[in-house]
């Protein structure tokens, strides 16, 4: 097991060798991702990661990277932070199609999603989809698997809670056009 110190510097973390357990660097600390048991993915969430790599990756052909669970590296309170969302589209024009590098991702990427794990409340998620806005990410959903609601946060204007048939499209993901109903049906989650 790795015996982790109390306080990382960036190149530290990114130093860590992987393992079972995703962390997070969070104020200087390398924070698991998943704290016990009870907020361990469950099938649910499992399944929706699924459905939105399939669905945004049909959409996003040549014009960006969708990937699960890929740290960022950003600011958070003027220290680093390195949070790994469940899923990030990054477009081309933020990290060229060339870049292949085994690493964080060094920008911040236009869309960051959170799928709430069973142990976590909107709240919890609502405050880091805050710290993303504030790193420079240009939107966060969060989603609800038991509500069956995708929240979208927005750096300048409220956010908004989508569920059934209401759409998703945004100007800055041209020609995206789905629904929480058709990601929770690709999911196959009643």
């Amino acid at each position: 097991m790795t015996q982790l110190k109390t306080q990382l510097t960036l190149e530290e973390f990114l130093a860590l060798p992987e393992g079972d357990i995703i962390y997070e660097l969070i104020d200087g600390e390398a924070v698991a991702k998943f704290k016990n048991d009870e907020m361990s993915p469950k099938f649910f969430h499992s399944s929706i990661t699924g459905a939105l790599f399939i669905l945004l990756s049909a959409w996003a052909q040549g014009k960006g990277r969708v990937v699960i669970e890929w740290a960022i590296k950003l600011t958070r309170n003027q220290q680093d932070w390195v949070p790994v969302p469940d899923l990030t589209y990054i477009s081309y024009n933020r990290l060229a199609a060339d870049w292949l590098r085994d690493e964080a991702c060094p920008v911040a990427p236009e869309l960051v999603i959170e799928i709430i794990s069973p142990g976590q409340s909107f709240g919890e998620m609502t405050e880091k989809a805050t710290d993303y806005l504030k790193a420079k990410v240009q939107r966060v959903w969060i989603i609800d698997t038991k509500a069956k609601t995708i929240t979208i946060f927005y750096p300048d204007a409220l956010p908004q809670t989508k569920r059934g048939t209401d759409s998703l499209e945004d100007s800055l993901f041209e020609n995206l056009q789905i629904t929480p109903q058709q990601i929770f049906q690709q999911a196959k989650i009643p």
